[in-house]
């Protein structure tokens, strides 16, 4: 079912010419439909706010389940923002203290961009604790995006990531290790899945956590994981909500950076992405970059009209049928009532019966 136009956010707007199926609120309270609300707490940077709502409304708006979603957006001080990113958030944004008053069913958390070597010192960090703490005890689920993950695997279990030897980027193969979870019910046991990070949390650490990890790549490197009880918060690595073109732009970002010369060395393909004609007009580019350092030269832009058409998104469907396994365990399990996680008679530490089994 689609989601609902419950406040003036552009974003509807855009979604819905993209194709996406927009409900107006006046039709929604005309019909006998379930609600589920799901809370948005948006983390990431300025240049990566709008299109982060986009991408996350289309997995939760592409769901089959037969339920109308209200996606509440809100964020936490203690994240740089400029003054038209701040005027926007407080003019269609929501609050953390209303999202508190009013209850949620599920919760999803982006990453964000971090400047302290640890994120304790973040000024983010004592706010997002409070999130955390709170959505741990009141919501049914809570859906964790990268920088979140870690966040929230440092608060839970005092476990640190790991700094990586090289930037994870690009598109990496996935198994998955749990083939009875409901999670994953009619995924593809391997998969794609696009990953952009410079640190990780690794599966022994998961694992000595009590987690459970759903998919990992084949390296060990994993994408997705739950919590001991096997619900209440799901923990994603990598990127299944990026668009087909989302590496690009930051492929393209970086090459900026290197030609304003805020970066020292040329940055390289993200991996497993180009197809063999992208990677030839991406190099052809570089040359020119050279070449036009070298001559003293304004370089030519960026040739993103003729790499886009050979980018392919190999990692979309899997995306969409794990977001519509989570939102229909969300919609079996959680009560009418906002405030209250799970309906009567629900094990709140095994709430999908799956420990009760072994």
């Amino acid at each position: 079912m689609p989601l609902v136009y419950h406040t003036s956010l552009p974003t509807f707007d855009r979604l819905r010419q993209d194709g996406q199926e927009i409900l107006s609120l006046d039709h929604a309270l005309h019909q006998d439909i379930r609600e589920l609300h799901i809370g948005f707490l948006n983390m990431m940077p300025d240049a990566a706010l709008i299109a982060t709502e986009r991408q996350f409304m289309r997995l939760v708006g592409n769901c089959n389940q037969i339920a109308q979603f209200f996606v509440h957006l809100f964020s936490i001080p203690g994240l740089p923002r400029s003054v038209d990113t701040q005027a926007y958030i407080d003019e269609y944004y929501t609050t953390f203290e209303q999202v508190k008053e009013t209850g949620l069913d599920a919760l999803i958390i982006t990453g964000a961009n971090i400047s302290n070597p640890n994120l304790d010192q973040e000024e983010f960090w004592e706010p997002l604790q409070k999130v955390i703490s709170w959505a741990t005890e009141n919501v049914t689920s809570v859906l964790c995006s990268c920088l979140s993950t870690h966040a929230l695997m440092k608060h839970l279990y005092q476990i640190e990531r790991q700094r990586l030897q090289k930037k994870r980027w690009g598109v990496y193969s996935h198994r998955v290790t749990q083939f009875e979870h409901p999670m994953l019910r009619s995924i593809n046991s391997r998969f794609d899945v696009p990953h952009s990070r410079y640190n990780a949390i690794t599966r022994d650490q998961l694992e000595s956590a009590g987690l459970t990890v759903l998919v990992a790549g084949r390296e060990g490197d994993v994408h997705m994981a739950v919590s001991p009880d096997q619900f209440r918060v799901i923990y994603f690595q990598g990127h299944p909500e990026y668009n087909y073109n989302s590496l690009l732009k930051e492929y393209r970002r970086e090459v900026s950076l290197f030609i304003n010369g805020e970066r020292s060395d040329y940055p390289p393909h993200p991996e497993n992405y180009f197809s063999p004609e992208a990677a030839d007009i991406a190099d052809a580019y570089h040359q020119t970059i050279i070449d036009c350092q070298r001559e003293g030269t304004t370089p030519p832009p960026f040739p993103t009209a003729q790499i886009d058409p050979y980018i392919d998104n190999t990692w979309g469907d899997t995306g969409k049928a794990v977001f519509n396994n989570w939102l229909g365990l969300i919609y079996q399990l959680t009560n009418v009532d906002r405030k209250l996680p799970f309906i009567e008679g629900i094990n709140s530490n095994d709430p999908l019966g799956l420990l009760t089994e072994k």
